[in-house]
């Protein structure tokens, strides 16, 4: 695998990773979701994005299976909920994730969208288990300009590292000022539901740029949303078929006339646009 990003420290890490939401222990196809994030792995997909919301926790759980014995690979993301984020709460909550997860550590450690809790006392509630060696990095989730320039106005200890919001090929509203703003501020952006829900592992504007590839539509769509420096796409996928084609992402650069072809299907924003979520 090529493609990576780089952090506000020099570190990189893979730009194409695996989301898990809607994934998690006691699902009947618990062993089919195993299979495929053990799939991604091998195909160096090595970042991997969960959250306490996720299954109520049964997703962290998925994810420890998947990384046991591999723990040295991954480089390893979860979220705290906002109702959870207190200073206290914060704390709390990554000794709860710590435990599902099965491991002393979280590689990053976001907050899963703006709550009532200040600012703040969230990041101070990151800013403890950093400093005991059990996060490396924190960061946001669902934050928009405001958002950023007001955690950025904290002075806090350790910078803000990423920012995961919403961005595929047709919710492309972040590139007119949040993706901008991120870079310049060595914020990664990580991006979820790249492939735009499923809607573009069928369009067929990807379907004709991805037989000139010889891939399918859905790594179009991935490599065109890592196409830019500081952008970190996470895919979630029960098939280890469908894992290993996403993996040709990493090696896939579009030209000129790929994107092209995408920007006149998926025109960019000419203003600024409210940050899409789900």
């Amino acid at each position: 695998m090529t493609k990576t990003v780089e952090l506000f420290n020099g570190e990189r890490v893979p730009a194409l990773g695996l989301g898990t939401w809607k994934m998690g222990v006691g699902d009947p196809d618990e062993a089919q979701q195993l299979r495929a994030l053990q799939a991604g792995i091998d195909h160096g997909m090595t970042l991997i994005d969960t959250a306490e919301m996720y299954g109520d926790g049964r997703s962290e759980q998925l994810v420890a299976k998947a990384i046991a014995g591999r723990r040295g690979e991954i480089f390893l993301v979860s979220k705290v909920l906002p109702q959870n984020a207190s200073r206290q709460g914060t704390i709390t909550a990554c000794e709860r994730s710590l435990e599902r997860l099965g491991t002393e550590m979280i590689d990053l450690y976001l907050l899963h969208w703006r709550g009532s809790h200040p600012l703040r006392d969230t990041v101070a509630g990151f800013e403890t288990p950093k400093s005991a060696g059990k996060i490396r990095y924190w960061g946001v989730s669902n934050f928009d300009v405001d958002g950023m320039d007001e955690l950025a106005a904290l002075k806090s200890a350790s910078p803000c590292a990423a920012n995961q919001v919403m961005y595929h090929a047709a919710s492309r509203g972040i590139e007119s000022d949040l993706l901008p703003h991120c870079i310049a501020a060595e914020v990664a952006i990580m991006a979820y539901s790249p492939l735009g829900e499923g809607l573009l592992t069928f369009h067929p504007k990807l379907a004709a740029i991805a037989h000139k590839h010889g891939v399918v539509p859905a790594a179009i769509a991935l490599a065109f949303a890592m196409r830019l420096p500081g952008v970190i796409a996470i895919p979630k996928s029960t098939h280890a078929q469908r894992v290993a084609e996403n993996a040709r992402a990493a090696d896939l650069e579009l030209d000129a006339d790929d994107l092209a072809s995408l920007d006149a299907a998926f025109p960019p924003p000419r203003r600024k646009m409210p940050l899409a979520m789900t």
